[in-house]
């Protein structure tokens, strides 16, 4: 289609487009293989100078050519009429062809200035172009800089436990990380400036349960805040989990409905643990992590039991205001299908 489209140019314009294509091209291809030592890139670079020259020689011959036109056959065939004639019948003598007009040389000037002036408008245009893609990379960031959120991974499904198969409607960790991993998640945050750096899930079964209650998380971190989602499939409602936290570490309990099912917010510490991976291979003792916001709703508007957990933690120690918490939810928990009666 390109070649097709040159041969309707005319001579004048698709002559200098080559050689400037051509030129450009092969200059920038013989300063690429010059600096990275490639003979592959060297001999392409000269294919392409090898045809830039052969370019320029058909110009040349083009100008040369119309400097110095040859005879032309008019000349040639008025002297053959001329002896046709009968010698006894002398005419007066016919002239051979037209008479040069006073603005022959003239117009023949001007074709010659309109000519150069096509070539020379076709050679500024692209090496306008040539010149932009050369110097584009300088002043456009590179793919290479650009940092990309990162992605819940799609790959191959493994195969979910049994707990999954025995319970209803179960969510996996992939829908609970494409439900989190959400473009306005660390707007939700408070961090509008940042860029998911990790996404994982998990489609694990919950501790101290024999694998019979399934449990799937999924994890998005950023610089500031790590989210992490979970839902757990097992017979404990929120006002019996509610009933267990004033029991135990947790720290301003606040109960609240959200999206009409029964919720409740809680802080605790997270676990540390340092793990050495030299000679001796041994861990370090479990430390206390920083405080972590924790946002648990019921899976069904009747507390039925199970609940999905949302919790948000910084290895600074700060946390974003509980509304952060209460947006997540309400983005995640429809995703998320509620607990059929049994």
């Amino acid at each position: 289609m390109l070649g097709f489209l040159l041969r309707l140019l005319p001579f004048w314009v698709r002559e200098p487009l080559l050689i400037a294509v051509g030129s450009v091209l092969g200059v920038r291809i013989m300063y690429l293989a010059v600096r990275d030592h490639d003979r592959v890139a060297a001999g392409l670079g000269v294919v392409f100078l090898v045809f830039t020259a052969i370019r320029v020689y058909a110009v040349i011959r083009a100008l040369r050519a119309r400097r110095n036109p040859s005879p032309t056959a008019s000349a040639d065939g008025a002297a053959v009429d001329a002896a046709a004639q009968p010698q006894a019948q002398p005419q007066p003598q016919a002239e051979t062809g037209p008479r040069p007009g006073p603005d022959t040389p003239k117009k023949k000037k001007e074709e010659e200035h309109n000519a150069w002036g096509q070539a020379f408008a076709a050679v500024a245009v692209f090496g306008a172009l040539a010149a932009a893609l050369w110097l584009a990379p300088r002043f456009t960031p590179s793919d290479d800089n650009i940092t990309r959120p990162a992605s819940c991974s799609g790959g191959t499904h493994e195969e979910l436990p049994k707990a999954y198969k025995d319970t209803p409607r179960p969510v996996t960790g992939e829908e609970l990380c494409k439900a989190l991993n959400r473009p306005e998640l660390a707007k939700l945050l408070g961090t509008p400036e940042e860029t998911a750096t990790t996404a994982s899930s998990s489609n694990n079964t919950a501790p101290l349960t024999d694998g019979k209650v399934a449990e799937p998380e999924a994890e998005v971190a950023f610089d500031t805040y790590t989210v992490n989602v979970s839902a757990t499939y097992n017979k404990l409602s929120i006002d019996q989990y509610v009933k267990l936290m004033k029991f135990g570490d947790e720290k301003d309990i606040k109960t609240l409905t959200v999206l009409g099912r029964p919720a409740v917010l809680a802080s605790d510490h997270t676990m540390r643990l340092e793990i050495n991976l030299g000679s001796g291979g041994s861990g370090g003792p479990v430390e206390e992590g920083p405080l972590a916001r924790t946002l648990s709703v019921a899976l069904d508007r009747n507390d039925r039991g199970g609940y999905c957990e949302i919790t948000v933690w910084s290895t600074s120690g700060a946390l974003p205001n509980d509304s952060a918490l209460l947006d997540i939810a309400e983005k995640v928990l429809p995703r998320i299908p509620e607990r059929p009666v049994r």
